[in-house]
C-alpha cells in the first residue's frame, strides 16, 4: 500500500499526534501489527486506556481540521511523510535511542541517505568561529559529506549558508513543525535550504518551538550524521548535548580547540579532555570517516537493493554486500554507467533514464562516488570520471 492511499495517510497522522504515545510506542505497535497502521491503529484504539484520557478522547473523535491541515502540507511539492517502515528511512536512526517513527521533509529526501557530517556550535559564536563553520563546511562539502545542522543561530546558520553557497548539500534538522521556523530571522535560509536541501522535522506542521524539542531534535542531528563537530560551545552549550548524544551512539566527535581565554572553547576543551578528537584540519575528519561513509553505502545498497528472494547479504567485512563488490560488473551499475555517459546528468535525468527510484540512484551514486568512478558536481549533478 503507497501513500497514495488516503485512508493510510490518515492512519498515520491520527497516530501520530495520539497523546502520550510517541515514536517509540508507535513503533511499538507497528512491530506488533507486521508493520501495517491501520492495524497498529485498531489495536491502539482497542487499547487506549493506558494512555489516558487525552489519548481516548482523540482517537474517538480527532480533530479533522487539523488532520486536513496536515494533509494539505503534505499536498505541496516537495513534501513528504518519511515513514520508518519504508525502505530510504535513514537506517543510521535505527541505531540511536528512541528513534523516531516518521520525519516530515520539506525538499530532497534522498540526502539523508548521504553520507552526513554535522556541524554545531555556539549561537552567539565569534567572528573567528563563524569563519571556521564556514571553512570546515566548505571542505566537508567538498570531500562529498553533507553539512547537517539545527538551522540555529551563529554556527548552525552558517555552517548552512557556507554549504548553499558552495551548492552543496545541506540538511536541517529542527525543533518545530516543518512549516515553522525558528528562529524567525531564518526564513530566507529555511526557503533555501527546503529548496537545494532538506528540511527535516519529527514534529507535525504547526508544531511550535518548546524548549524539550531541542534535545529530541539533537538526537536525530547526531543520529543522522557519522560524525559531529563543534565548533564554539560554552559548558552549558545545547551543542555539547548533541556530542554527547553522538559519541553515546558510538558516532564520531569532533572539538575545534580555542583559546583559554575564550568561554567558548571551554565547552570544546571539555569535549577533548572527555575524549573527542581534536580537529584543526577538514582533512583529519574526511580521513576518520572515509570507512564508516562506505559501510554506509553498503547497508544502504542492501536496504535499496535486495531482491524478493534475499541473495544479496552482508559478508561481514566491513559492511560490504556480497554480491555487489567490483560495482562495474553489477548489471544495474553498468546500466547506470551508461546512461551517466560522459557528460554531467542531474539525479532526475538518471531517475528518467535508469527507471530506478531517487533513494536506490542516490545509493548506487555514492558507492560508485565513493570508488572515484563518479564525481558529485555543484547542482546535484554527477559525472563519469575517467577510467570509471
Amino acid at each position: 500500500m503507497t501513500m497514495d492511499d488516503p485512508d493510510e495517510l490518515r492512519a498515520w497522522l491520527v497516530a501520530l499526534r495520539t497523546p502520550g504515545l510517541g515514536p517509540g510506542g508507535l513503533r511499538e505497535r507497528l512491530d506488533d501489527a507486521g508493520g501495517d497502521i491501520r492495524a497498529a491503529l485498531r489495536q491502539l484504539r482497542r487499547r487506549a486506556a493506558p494512555l489516558g484520557e487525552p489519548a481516548q478522547a482523540w482517537l474517538a473523535r480527532p480533530d479533522e481540521e487539523r488532520l486536513a491541515s496536515d494533509q494539505a502540507w503534505l499536498a505541496e511539492p516537495g513534501h513528504r511523510l518519511l515513514r520508518c517502515t519504508e525502505a530510504d528511512f535513514p537506517p543510521q536512526l535505527e541505531h540511536i535511542p528512541q528513534p523516531p517513527a516518521v520525519l516530515f521533509v520539506a525538499g530532497d529526501a534522498s540526502l539523508l541517505l548521504h553520507p552526513q557530517v554535522a556541524i554545531v556550535g555556539a549561537r552567539s559564536a565569534s567572528a573567528a568561529g563563524l569563519a571556521h563553520a564556514r571553512t570546515f563546511a566548505r571542505a566537508l562539502a567538498a570531500a562529498g559529506f553533507a553539512i547537517t545542522s539545527g538551522m540555529a543561530d551563529g554556527i548552525d546558520g552558517a555552517a548552512h549558508v557556507a554549504a548553499l553557497d558552495a551548492e552543496a548539500p545541506t540538511l536541517a534538522v529542527v525543533g518545530t513543525g516543518p512549516d515553522r521556523v525558528y528562529p524567525r530571522k531564518h526564513q530566507a535560509l529555511a526557503r533555501r535550504i527546503a529548496a537545494h536541501g532538506a528540511l527535516v522535522s519529527e514534529f507535525p506542521p504547526g508544531m511550535p518551538a518548546r524548549a524539550d524539542h531541542f534535545p529530541r531534535r539533537n538526537r536525530i542531528i547526531a543520529g543522522l550524521s557519522l560524525g559531529t563537530l563543534v565548533i564554539e560551545a560554552g559548558l552549558r552549550s545545547g551543542s555539547l548535548i548533541t556530542a554527547r548524544l553522538a559519541a553515546e551512539q558510538g558516532r564520531e566527535v569532533f572539538a575545534l580547540p580555542g583559546s583559554i581565554h575564550n568561554p567558548l572553547a571551554r565547552g570544546c576543551h571539555r569535549l577533548i579532555r572527555d575524549g573527542a578528537r581534536l580537529i584543526e584540519d577538514a582533512a583529519e575528519i574526511v580521513e576518520t570517516l572515509t570507512l564508516a561513509a562506505r559501510m554506509l553505502g553498503g547497508e544502504l545498497a542492501v536496504r535499496l537493493r535486495e531482491p524478493n528472494d534475499g541473495a544479496i547479504r552482508f559478508d561481514g567485512m566491513g559492511g560490504t554486500p556480497s554480491g555487489l563488490g567490483g560495482r562495474g560488473n553489477d548489471a544495474e551499475y553498468r546500466r547506470l554507467l551508461t546512461e551517466l555517459g560522459h557528460a554531467p546528468a542531474t539525479l532526475d535525468e538518471l531517475v528518467q533514464r535508469t527507471g530506478q527510484s531517487t533513494a536506490a540512484l542516490s545509493s548506487m551514486l555514492l558507492m560508485l562516488e565513493l570508488e572515484a568512478r563518479v564525481e558529485c558536481l555543484p547542482g546535484n549533478r554527477y559525472q563519469r570520471l575517467p577510467g570509471g
